[in-house]
Order: structure tokens, then sequence, then C-alpha cells
């Protein structure tokens, strides 16, 4: 039965953390994915973006091969240079139409013969590309048109539209790529905007020509990111999955297995298997049993009796000690309420912590156990056990304050192994001393542990408090403190922690009772 090592309630904890943990590959992984698939899709974008340049500049080398060509028809008469033009129109592949200028005036045209029309220079980025909506032919169809000019000679060439569309479409096939020339830019489907290329949700890349005025822009749509991780890595985001579930099943049958001696606990306190035992404790001038401590044992149904030193720490630590010391203290004062006499009080003494001086039911339960008895017929112990420290705030103060307008006596266990002991002399008022077994069983052994018993016995005696023995297993030890006009004795000499019968037989009258076991 796991036992022995801590746990502490938190329900919503242990509903979440199991959550948590399975999360945990998601979450660390995500991120990581969601790099490589930027980095990825900046590869992609970067790449087809590299492929359209490269593809536009080998359709203006084709032109400016072709501008090259005429410019030296530039000034001819139109009749003359005309045929030159389609000439070279049709060697070229990707050269829709082929235009001479003179002087900043357009005057012959491959596409219409003689022509008359100004050439601006602005409208030419970097005095070499033009991107155009469009001409008199087809006013909406896009052109991009080469300039090429020595002195007052000009040559023109122009790639039509559909060229430069076809290469948006092909290398960004899955994201979207745009041709910006100047001011202008083109986007696959063929419409040319003159404000400010546009800025891409994800993985947006340029990529500006080496050789020409133009750049390509490319990018992906938002969410793009996130697709690509779930679709390019499915396999690693299943196998993620798979064992942030194996992780979380860990972690919740560990979290069960942490909580469950707390559970057992709580199962065994709604079932009331905790027993109340008595430890008597003796007068030390006649020794006679006078009382007990009372100290639980857990009758578990399979386990059998289960020591205390398996639960009751566990009990503290999860808060169960303080209903466990009430289920005890209803038990006890159940079995000893008709063996207590006014005449011959008890002395009942119950261990509390530092989670029973938090509870503001204590008063509630010690008045609840002394109403059990005839008035005067029990003298109620509380011992502090120094496992925790116990604080003297004003809260704690005032919850002493009250147990001793009750007639609770208050007892401080274990005296002189903790850190405490003095402090609590100090900060507390209490009325009886224990005197750790420690030093007991050492009597007539160390010469130095005997003035330190000895020391103890001499300060009780000026602060006017009461001494309890513990452990007091021979009679040498017995001696010893009889001699020393210690109040009370306790220990295996005298008898050990036994059930509530044998513990009134042994009131009827007898020294002792046969010795039963822990």
């Amino acid at each position: 039965m796991p036992l022995d090592y801590p746990a502490r309630s938190n329900r919503l904890l242990r509903r979440c953390l199991p959550w948590l943990v399975a999360a945990v590959p998601l979450l660390v992984a995500w991120p990581v994915l969601q790099w490589q698939a930027n980095e990825a899709l900046h590869a992609q974008a970067r790449l087809s973006a590299t492929e359209t340049v490269m593809q536009i500049e080998q359709m203006l080398d084709g032109v400016a091969r072709a501008a090259q060509q005429v410019l030296l028809l530039a000034g001819m008469p139109c009749t003359e240079a005309q045929l030159p033009l389609r000439e070279e129109v049709t060697r070229g592949p990707f050269v829709r139409s082929v235009n001479l200028a003179y002087d900043g005036k357009l005057y012959c045209s491959s596409l219409f013969g003689r022509f008359s029309e100004p050439v601006n220079d602005y409208d030419y980025t970097d005095g070499r590309l033009w991107l155009m909506p469009g001409n008199l032919v087809t006013p909406d169809h896009p052109l991009l048109v080469y300039r090429e000019a020595v002195g007052p000679r000009t040559a023109l060439a122009a790639v039509d539209g559909e060229h430069l569309q076809a290469a948006l479409r092909l290398t960004g096939f899955d994201h979207a790529q745009v041709l910006e020339v100047g001011s202008h830019w083109l986007d696959a489907q063929g419409q040319i905007y003159s404000t400010p290329a546009p800025d891409f949700a994800e993985a947006a890349v340029t990529v500006r020509s080496g050789h020409y005025p133009l750049a390509v822009h490319a990018g992906f749509a938002g969410g793009s990111i996130g697709a690509r991780a779930r679709t390019s890595y499915l396999h690693l985001l299943g196998l993620l999955v798979v064992l942030g579930g194996l992780a979380g099943l860990v972690c919740a049958w560990f979290l069960d297995r942490l909580h469950a001696p707390r559970r057992e606990l709580q199962r065994a306190l709604d079932a009331e298997e905790f027993e109340a035992f008595f430890q008597p404790v003796v007068n030390g001038s006649h020794l006679r049993w006078v009382g007990a401590e009372v100290l639980m044992r857990w009758r578990h149904p399979r386990a059998g009796l289960v020591p205390p030193q398996r639960f009751i720490p566990l009990a503290e630590r999860s808060g169960l000690i303080v209903p466990m010391t009430r289920l005890i203290m209803r038990q006890a004062a159940r079995q000893l309420a008709g063996a207590a006499r006014p005449d011959a009080p008890l002395h009942i003494g119950f261990n509390i912590t530092v989670k029973h001086c938090e509870e503001p039911g204590l008063v509630e339960d010690c008045q609840a156990f002394l109403d059990a008895f005839p008035q005067g017929a029990v003298k109620l112990v509380l011992e502090l056990t120094e496992r925790e420290l116990i604080q003297p705030v004003p809260k704690t103060q005032r919850l002493f304050a009250d147990l001793r307008a009750l007639g609770v006596l208050i007892a401080i266990d274990d005296f002189g192994t903790g850190h405490s002991s003095l402090g609590y002399l100090q900060a507390f008022k209490v009325d009886i001393l224990k005197i750790d077994q420690s030093f007991v069983t050492v009597i007539g052994d160390a010469a130095s542990s005997g003035h330190i018993l000895d020391s103890i016995i001499e300060l009780s005696g000026k602060l006017g408090l009461q001494i309890i023995a513990e452990g007091v297993e021979t009679a040498e030890q017995r001696d010893y403190l009889v001699a020393r006009e210690v109040d009370f004795l306790q220990g295996y000499l005298f008898g050990k922690p036994i059930t509530a019968g044998a513990f009134i037989e042994g009131l009827c009258g007898k020294d002792r009772v046969p010795e039963v076991g822990r």
C-alpha cells in the first residue's frame, strides 16, 4: 500500500496536468515546424521569383537585341524602315512590336507603319523600361517596352503581357507573384497598378534583376505557413500526437499513484477504519494508571493493523489529520464515558499539529469531548508536536486562550528535541512538559544526558509545570524518575498502546495489563 511518499490534493492540477503534458510535444515542436515551414516557403518563393526574373531577363535580352539592330534605322523614312522592323519582330520569339523615334517623336511602327506620337523619357524607368497598360491596338493588354537611345535616335521594342503573365503563373503556381517596374506593377491576371507593390502576408521575398530595372515580388497568403507545416510534416505531427498522448497517460497514471494514498486515507476515514488506542500514563508517586495518551491505529480491511509511521505523516501533509483526530476523539469519548469519575479524573492526551491550530473547529471538538463526561471527570491534554513549527500569531494565541477557558491543558511533546521547545515556553502558556524518550533511555549510561534530564526537571519545577516522562522501559529508569519526583510516567514498562476495553479493564484496579502488540 503506497503510503510513504507525499501527496497534496489538487483536483484541478490532476485534471489539467496530463493534458498539459500531452500537449507539450506539440507545443514545443509546433513553433519549430512552423519555422521550418516558413523557411521552406521563403526558399520556394525566392526560387520561383529568381526563375521568373531570369525568364523575363531572357525575354528582354531578345527585345533589346531587336531594338539595337534597328536603332541605326531611326531617322530613315518609315517606308524604307518598316520592312526591317517587321523582320525583327518575326525573328524574336518574344518581340511583339518594334518602333522607331527620332528627336523625341515616334514616327514608325512595325504594326502601324507611319505613326506620330511623342516619346516621353520620364515614362521609362532608368530610361529603359516602361510597363504600360496597353496601346491603341490593344488598350487593355499590358506591354513591357524596352527603349534603346543614342543621340536623337530611339528604338522601342515591346514584350507582350501574355508572356509576362505566363512567367508569373508558371513559376508561382501555388503562391502569388507580381512584376514591378518603376512605379507600376503587374499581377498574374494581367492587371497593372500604379500603387506600391503588395506586401504578402507570409514568406514575402523580393528578387531584383541585375540587368534591368525591374523586380519580382513573391509571397504567400495568410495561413500558408500553418498549412505547409500540417501537410509537409503530417507524419511527424501524428507521431507527436501519439507520443504526447502516451506522456499524458503516464502523467495521469503517476498522478493517480501519487494521490492514491490520500484517497485511500479518505476512504478509510469515511469507513471509520481508524481506531483509538490508549497508552497508559501512571502517577509518579503511586505508579497507578491515571490516564492515557490516545494514539491512532488504522485497521485496514486487507493489510490489517497499519503502523502509525506509515500513515500519520501523510495524514499531516494532506490535512486529513484534523478529521481523523476528530474521529478518534469521538471514539475515545464514547468508549471512556462510563469509566471516568469526578473523584478520580482521567488525564487523556491527544497530539495536535499546525493543521489543528489552523482549524477553528478545534475548540468545538474539545468541548464536545468534555461534554461526554461528567464535569471534572476528565482532564483533556493537547500535546503540541514539533514536526511543524506552530507560529505564535494572534489567531493561535486566541485559539489557545479559548482552549484554556475550557479547562484544556497544553503540553509540549518530545520536549528537548525540537528547535522550538524553549520558544514554545516563551510564546505559549503551557501546563505540561513531556520529556522525550531519548533522554530517558540513556539513564545510567550517559552522564551528559543525565545532566540534561535533571536540568529539564529543574526547569519545570521553577516554571511550575508538570512533567511526563515517556519511553520508560526499565525499573532503573522508573526509579531514577520517581526519585526526582517526576509527576507522570509513560512507557512499555507500564503498558503498550492497547484497546479501549483493555485500558478500562486496567483502570478497575490492576497495576498494569498484559502487553499487546503495537
